[in-house]
């Protein structure tokens, strides 16, 4: 039963299959199982393994923060050089990546976003690749795509270049350099062909469903170091979909982001200009507005006193009448009935019971001992009560410690004073 809980997760909202991709679901099945071949039967030499790592990062840095993003401005060796490495990829020509990524950005968490997180993981890491449905990328403004002469020339020409940079200089490099031909074809060409495609599926699976949201909850990305670490910094991604065109993924200096590194350092060298970042203060405020959001979710958990408004006023005589039963004492205009705080009084339950009645706000506020915030909250909680008539209260001796810095969705009134609105409340019993 748990199993298929599990499964109903995973592709919830799966939409309706009208085909299948074949030509993906070739790529997605045969390079892996070419790599598993290879880690079984071919020996893994330490240079081809170098090759190989190398030959991953060319391939992660792609398209996607330039094409889809605009986030800064490439010359033109450096566009060539990111267009080859999105094709090693073999994920789609650029035009194609950068239109549906825009509609995800655009459209995200909808039937118009390609990867909808709505529809589960296996729909969001792989299904939409590999499956034709009625389901259509949503809108978006692709007319710097269009116009883009490079752009335009790997989108005709993309299955070529593929093949060139996606098998056969991967695999020609420890071919030619030291003979390793078999470990170039199984390692740097299949496996890391692989390791490519999965990593980046997972910034459209797993960043959406694991992870923290310190910028905003309203769509479902997230930030995870291990889809960074994955994707060479792209996984930081609730930043991402705050911010999409800022060069950065990770905006703090000590998150993982070789991507944004690679792209100032091309900065330094001439080949990046025009980086564009958010406004810090404006990126601030979206991770001060999720930490109050998080702080008010245990503010409303926790019990504060009653306020002013719903408390009895009451008179002096009724006061005294009462202070004869139980611990009443009478603080800043509140009366408050410490009868069960007696046995738990550092300092001893005789002196309360004494001052029962009587009007502590001197000897509270420091005159026999200057109590902590810790005494003036609990002591809030025990309020019962308003003395008609009593004295003016300073506005911090009305409202608790605890509840200074309390997160409201109005700005609270200031009272005047002790009895405030509560000069025109009926007198009662308490």
């Amino acid at each position: 039963m748990v199993g298929i809980r599990a499964i109903g997760y995973f592709t919830k909202d799966f939409p309706s299959i009208t085909g299948i991709r074949w030509f993906n679901l070739a790529v997605l099945v045969f390079t892996p199982a070419l790599s598993l071949y290879g880690l079984f039967r071919v020996p893994i030499l330490t240079n081809t393994a170098i090759w190989t790592a190398v030959y991953y990062i060319f391939s992660m840095f792609g398209y996607h923060r330039l094409w889809s993003h605009r986030s800064y401005v490439a010359s033109y060796p450096l566009q060539v050089f990111l267009m080859l490495a999105g094709a090693s990829a073999v994920q789609g020509s650029c035009y194609w990546w950068a239109r549906r990524h825009r509609s995800h950005h655009r459209h995200t968490d909808t039937d118009l976003d390609p990867y909808n997180s709505e529809r589960g993981l296996v729909w969001t890491h792989i299904g939409w690749v590999i499956f034709d449905t009625d389901l259509r990328p949503g809108p978006v403004d692709v007319s710097d795509l269009k116009n883009d002469l490079l752009v335009q020339w790997q989108h005709r020409w993309y299955f070529v270049i593929l093949t060139i940079v996606g098998y056969i200089l991967p695999m020609s490099i420890p071919g030619l350099l030291y003979g390793d031909w078999r470990g170039g074809f199984f390692f740097v060409g299949a496996l890391r062909m692989t390791a490519c495609h999965h990593c980046t599926f997972c910034i459209n699976s797993i960043a959406h469903y694991f992870g923290g949201t310190p910028y905003d909850d309203k769509h479902s990305p997230r930030d995870h170091l291990i889809s960074a670490i994955l994707t060479m910094g792209e996984g930081y991604h609730n930043f991402h979909h705050q911010f999409p065109m800022d060069y950065r993924n990770a905006f703090r200096w000590w998150q993982y982001d070789p991507t944004k590194w690679f792209i100032a350092f091309c900065q330094l060298l001439g080949l990046a200009s025009h980086l564009r970042v958010f406004p810090s203060n404006e990126i601030e405020k979206s991770a001060l507005t999720m930490k109050l959001k998080a702080l008010k979710d245990v503010q409303d958990s926790i019990t504060w006193p009653v306020p002013p408004e719903q408390l009895p006023v009451v008179t002096w005589e009724a006061l005294q009448e009462g202070s004869e039963s139980r611990t009443l004492l009478l603080v800043s205009g509140f009366i408050h009935d410490a009868s069960l705080f007696l046995d738990h009084h550092p300092g001893g339950k005789t002196l309360l019971a004494r001052s029962s009645g009587k009007d502590m706000t001197a000897a509270f506020f420091g005159g026999i001992y200057s109590h902590s915030h810790a005494a003036h909250n609990l002591l809030a909680m025990m309020r019962v009560g308003i003395l008609a008539g009593g004295v003016e209260m300073p506005a911090d001796h009305i409202v608790p410690p605890s509840q200074r810095l309390v997160i409201s969705a109005t700005l609270p009134k200031t009272p005047n004073s002790a009895l405030g609105a509560r000069r025109k409340a009926p007198k009662r019993d308490f």
